[in-house]
């Protein structure tokens, strides 16, 4: 994750009290349903865009007996990972640059960590690099389903999901450029919501949880309304790299 400016959300524990390490909607419950999507046998090589403490790249070798390897931008997450499990094989990069071959990795994932980075579209271009022919990208993330309040997003002084959501067709548009073809989209809008209904009964409110760092002033009402008029929902995506690439 590189975008840059604002209290990062995902590095503080009030996001954490409510998800764990998974740090996202749901858990470990939509990368469940991609990988029974994609099938992809074990021993294939996968790599987790944005993988915090490891917790993703340690459930795919645990229980797909995957060759999952991680990045992230984050010293702190990434310690606190190796403090868990000494001998996860996450590292320190970003998603704009992966330090992988071309056609290296059978599957990539980005779980609610795209939309914090600071150049999606080159990163999408990373993946359609690394991936080899027939192999694919998993998504999940925060949407918007108002896209003329994206704008209004960009503003907060916050670095999240939630900052960063693009709507569909922007997203999708950005895909095709990077020679990526969207095989499976499902919204799952409720994870979404219930991940909001737990964050009100640990914080006491929306606005309170939002005020937990530094919002330069910004009040978290002011915050909550932002995020209200962009009609939030939740999202899988899986695309596929052609075989002609």
């Amino acid at each position: 994750m590189s975008n840059s400016g604002g209290y990062c959300i995902y590095e503080g524990t009030a996001i954490r009290q409510v998800t764990g390490d998974s740090i996202r909607p749901g858990g470990f419950q939509l990368t469940e349903r991609a990988m029974e999507f994609c099938a992809l046998p074990p021993g294939a090589k996968v790599l987790d865009i944005g993988c915090g403490t490891g917790a993703t790249v340690e459930y795919l070798i645990d229980k797909y007996q995957l060759q999952a390897v991680g990045i992230d931008p984050s010293h702190l997450l990434l310690a606190q990972g190796r403090q868990r499990r000494p001998d996860l094989p996450i590292f320190q990069a970003v998603g704009e640059c992966l330090p992988f071959y071309e056609g290296e990795m059978a599957g990539v994932l980005a779980e609610c960590s795209l939309s914090v980075m600071t150049n999606p579209a080159r990163v999408l271009r990373e993946c359609q690099r690394v991936l080899r022919a027939g192999g694919y990208l998993i998504l999940t993330d925060i949407y918007a389903k108002n896209s003329a309040a994206v704008a209004g997003l960009r503003t907060l002084p916050l670095v999240s999901c939630v900052t960063g959501a693009m709507g569909r067709q922007e997203l999708e548009e950005m895909l095709k450029q990077a020679g990526l073809r969207v095989v499976l989209w499902e919204d799952h809008g409720e994870l979404l919501k219930q991940l909001m209904v737990r964050l009100i009964l640990t914080h006491g409110s929306l606005k309170n949880f939002w005020q937990q760092g530094d919002t330069g002033g910004m009040t978290g009402e002011s915050i909550q309304e932002i995020i209200k008029e962009a009609k939030l929902s939740y999202y899988l995506l899986v695309a596929q790299k052609g075989e002609d690439k």
